[in-house]
């Protein structure tokens, strides 16, 4: 079995939709190997992918390069995936299948308390998010460029609790598809919006907001 790093936290037919976009997404990284799998959701919320056949471990491997993996056991050093599920003063506090601290002091994104840096990145609760783990645990550096880069682009709207056609579908019937470049896959409920340089981001957020029952964040480009 395989716990991706990546959370299913919506309920009803919400939560249908999310599960089977994500066999779909899960098919298309393993389908054309030797084995069989089966989605399940942890009490955590953490997506659980139990594997048999031939290929098991091939497929364990793709899956864990796909979304990355939530394991049990750290060392010191090593990085991993959390997702975002806390801020205060202190820092960030990720899941990882336990909660890790990232202080303020760790997250190297400039400067402002953790809820200022929140806001100017857009992050959105869930978001996974890759980290070193120690005393302190820091953010990673490839998660530090990522979010710097975000702040380079075009702009963004982060969504979460979301499937990545969900989001397409919603930015359609919103009328602002010729306003995005893409759909970005984040997570999979976590998606993000890559606006066009002629679009505000505010006024995306501001059109779409209507039809999204989610937290929607903007990144405003530099």
């Amino acid at each position: 079995m395989v716990v991706l790093a990546t959370k299913c936290y919506v309920e009803g037919d919400a939560r249908d939709r999310a599960l089977r976009s994500l066999q779909s997404l899960v098919d298309n990284t393993i389908g054309d190997l030797d084995v069989d799998f089966d989605i399940g959701v942890r009490h955590d919320d953490f997506v659980s992918v139990t594997l048999s056949g031939e290929d098991e471990t091939i497929a364990r491997n793709a899956l864990r390069a796909e979304w990355s993996e939530i394991t049990d056991h750290f060392e010191a050093g090593e990085t991993y995936v959390g997702t975002l599920e806390g801020w205060s003063s202190e820092g960030f506090v990720l899941d990882a299948g336990r909660e890790i601290l990232i202080p303020a002091s760790e997250l190297g994104l400039g400067t402002g308390s953790p809820e200022q840096l929140k806001e100017r990145f857009g992050l959105v609760q869930h978001l996974p998010m890759t980290f070193v783990y120690g005393e302190p645990s820091r953010l990673a550096d490839e998660e530090r460029d990522r979010l710097f880069e975000w702040t380079r682009g075009t702009g963004r709207v982060n969504v979460n609790s979301a499937t990545r056609g969900e989001v397409r579908a919603t930015v359609n019937k919103a009328g602002h598809a010729q306003d995005i470049v893409t759909v970005e896959r984040l997570g999979l409920l976590e998606q993000s919006i890559v606006c066009t340089e002629s679009t505000d981001p505010p006024g995306l957020l501001a059109s779409i907001g209507a039809y999204v029952p989610a937290e929607l964040r903007c990144v405003i480009a530099d």
